[in-house]
């Protein structure tokens, strides 16, 4: 339970630079594992989480610091998540999907990105893929649909909606030709129904609930495509969205992997009465999962690097330097899971106890092991960009029609 003794200052001023905002999520890090089963069990994040995040500047990471944010880079950011993570993978999720208002801003009108979102503490959540459907109407759409996986949905401010659009009841075409017309809507919450469909094993706490709209107007300045950005930067891509993610699958793995060794050091092998430390298997264990482990973080670290460098200079990438992150993104989810699920193996049936965090850490890798985003059509979509095949999911790799 979250108790006012904590380390985080409730009404400190958000932190202006990387460094300091760094600061403050190692100060959340005890707070939200005090937390993590108020969180499971509410399914949701518990409104002073929400609150503590939003005071040490969480969702604001990403916002320009001529918009009074901090302004954290790609790489900043995932060092955030992956710190938060090491609290609680749930609240990592979140403020990983909530910290996104200020890349959508890049694509939207600068009237809404300044007026309406312009509070750099405003909390986006909601799915981008097309599964609604926005037909044309006088100054902008009208919505219907239903959407899963709305992390985030019960504390956000703002909900997007992925819709195909439709003209007079017919499909538009999109740019260049591209059979559907892939469009973005965001409105406020409250214009949308949310359902209470979230009943998982792991990541219980992101609240990711189904949402839903029903003939629900969205102004046309209210939409945007991913693939025409209102200003050029390193975050006007579409896949910055995407950068971050695998800070919550490395902090995971990460505090799995101190866990384990903070029970090794006063442990004895039962069978040979050898302390864990002098264990062969356990050395083996532990060293493999730091190599493992060690390898994913430094290939999603030195390939968010390499993107930075290209996109700033402005430099057309190549199909190899425009894989090199999506590969280690799916990579860092493979292998949290493999390190956490030998962790498990390795202290055996005291995994399955409580208060032992592994089985949640578990549980909650595999859930976001199944995102799309860490999925085999992932894969194929790099590997047939390589080849000069035709991608089953483009957006992974930054293309947008």
């Amino acid at each position: 339970m979250v108790t006012s003794d904590t380390t985080l200052a409730h009404h400190a001023a958000p932190p202006t630079t990387a460094d300091g905002l760094l600061r403050r999520a190692e100060d959340l890090v005890p707070v939200l594992r005090a937390a993590s089963d108020d969180i499971e069990r509410a399914r949701r994040l518990p409104t002073e989480v929400v609150e503590r995040m939003r005071a040490a500047g969480i969702f604001r990471m990403g916002v320009p610091a001529e918009r009074g944010g901090p302004g954290l880079d790609s790489v900043q950011q995932t060092q955030v998540v992956e710190i938060l993570a090491r609290g609680d993978a749930s609240a990592a999720w979140c403020a990983m999907i909530g910290m996104d208002t200020p890349l959508y801003a890049q694509f939207l009108p600068e009237s809404v990105a300044r007026e309406e979102l312009g509070d750099p503490d405003t909390v986006t959540a909601g799915l981008i893929l097309p599964l609604g459907r926005a037909e044309r109407v006088p100054g902008g759409y009208r919505v219907t649909g239903r959407w899963q996986f709305g992390s985030g949905i019960t504390h956000a401010d703002w909900v997007v909606a992925g819709c195909l659009v439709h003209r007079d009841g017919k499909p538009e075409p999109g740019p260049q030709g591209a059979p559907g017309n892939w469009r973005i809507m965001i409105a406020r919450r409250e214009e949308f129904e949310v359902l209470d469909t979230w009943h998982t094993t792991g990541l219980a706490g992101s609240g990711s609930n189904d949402y839903r709209a029903q003939d629900l107007f969205v102004p046309e300045e209210h939409s945007f495509s991913l693939g025409a950005p209102r200003v050029k930067g390193p975050h006007a891509s579409p896949e910055a969205i995407l950068r971050n993610m695998p800070g919550v699958p490395l902090g995971v793995a990460r505090a799995a992997l101190d866990h384990v060794r903070e029970r090794a050091a006063g442990r004895i092998d039962r069978t040979t009465g050898t302390p864990w430390p002098q264990t062969y298997r356990v050395q083996m264990a532990v060293a493999e999962c730091e190599m493992d482990l060690g390898a994913a973080r430094h290939a999603v670290y030195g390939s968010l690097r390499r993107q930075a460098r290209l996109l700033q200079a402005g430099t057309e990438m190549s199909p190899d330097e425009r894989v090199d992150t999506v590969l280690a993104r799916v990579n860092s989810f493979r292998v949290a899971r493999s390190v956490v699920t030998r962790l498990y193996d390795l202290m055996a049936t005291t995994a399955v106890y409580r208060p032992s965090p592994l089985d949640r850490w578990l549980r909650d890798l595999t859930t976001m092991r199944q995102h799309v985003i860490a999925q085999d059509q992932i894969l194929q979509s790099a590997g047939a960009f390589l080849l000069g095949g035709t991608p089953h999911n483009p957006f992974s790799l930054g293309i947008v029609a």
